[in-house]
């Protein structure tokens, strides 16, 4: 079954491994990805840029945590973000968020987005 026309589907719940985080290309006609965390049953979904020059964030695919994978970090400054709310605790950004996509998790265990997120 396909998502409604306003919304795109990321991925399954169950392709994103618990405690570890998934990047996703970009809508059509856009340039910046987003990317989903796990824990559980919760995701938080972000777009894939940096606050502070507007890079990606991960530097080989599907890595946007710290080791432990407690924070979300940006590769070419090393500032961390917390995954609850995005916000930036240290590095050159500190006070500011990553951009936060809304999001819902559907019947069928997808999450899914806004068309247009990330544009």
């Amino acid at each position: 079954m396909s998502a409604p026309a306003t919304e795109r589907v990321l991925c399954a719940l169950t392709d994103i491994p618990d405690g570890q985080s998934k990047g996703f290309p970009a809508a059509p006609g856009a340039f910046i990805g987003l990317f989903a965390i796990r824990r559980g049953d919760r995701v938080w979904v972000y777009v894939n840029s940096c606050p502070h020059i507007g890079v990606p964030l991960d530097p080989v695919p599907d890595r946007f945590l710290d080791r432990k994978g407690e924070h979300v970090i940006c590769s070419t400054h090393g500032a961390r973000f917390r995954v609850e709310d995005g916000f930036c605790t240290t590095g050159p950004c500190q006070g500011d968020s990553l951009e936060a996509v809304p999001h819902r998790i559907d019947d069928q265990g997808r999450v899914l987005v806004a068309q247009d997120a990330g544009l």
